[in-house]
């Protein structure tokens, strides 16, 4: 298990832009879960929206980045190198996630060559997914 301290370690993201609050399983070169709480405390949820509040479906992808981030550092990358989105591919979104829910990211290596990794990803309250994406991060030595 990693707790936040070790995620603040391995990202750079900070509130209000840190979207996951501990990894309870890792597999290097392999696979990771990692859990977000979600609250209604969420800065989003002030506009989105107002009277039905649910987390943007972008930013659930954003969670499944980041626990590929601590996946990818976790796995021979260098920490403390920038992590860049290249692509974004076969999003849906299924449900909505609202404040109290917890949701369950679910990260799997598809490829690596050199500092560009794929992914695939799954967000999960409960029993059901929530949104899946497959997603590629460019790892940098500099600032792009």
């Amino acid at each position: 298990m990693i707790d936040i301290k070790e995620i603040q370690r391995l990202l750079p993201h900070r509130y209000p832009f840190l979207l996951v609050d501990r990894i309870i399983e890792i597999e290097p070169g392999v696979k990771a879960v990692g859990i977000k709480n979600v609250t209604i405390n969420e800065g989003f949820f002030q506009g989105h929206f107002p009277g039905f509040p649910i987390m943007p479906g972008v930013l659930t992808i954003e969670a499944m980045a980041q626990v590929a981030g601590i996946l990818a550092f976790c796995s021979g990358a260098t920490v403390g190198q920038p992590v860049y989105f290249v692509s974004i591919e076969k999003a849906k979104f299924r449900r909505p996630i609202v404040p109290g829910d917890q949701i369950r990211l679910e990260v799997k290596i598809i490829q690596q060559r050199g500092n560009i990794w794929r992914f695939s990803g799954n967000a999960i309250v409960g029993e059901k997914v929530a949104s899946e994406a497959e997603f590629t991060a460019m790892i940098t030595e500099k600032e792009v």
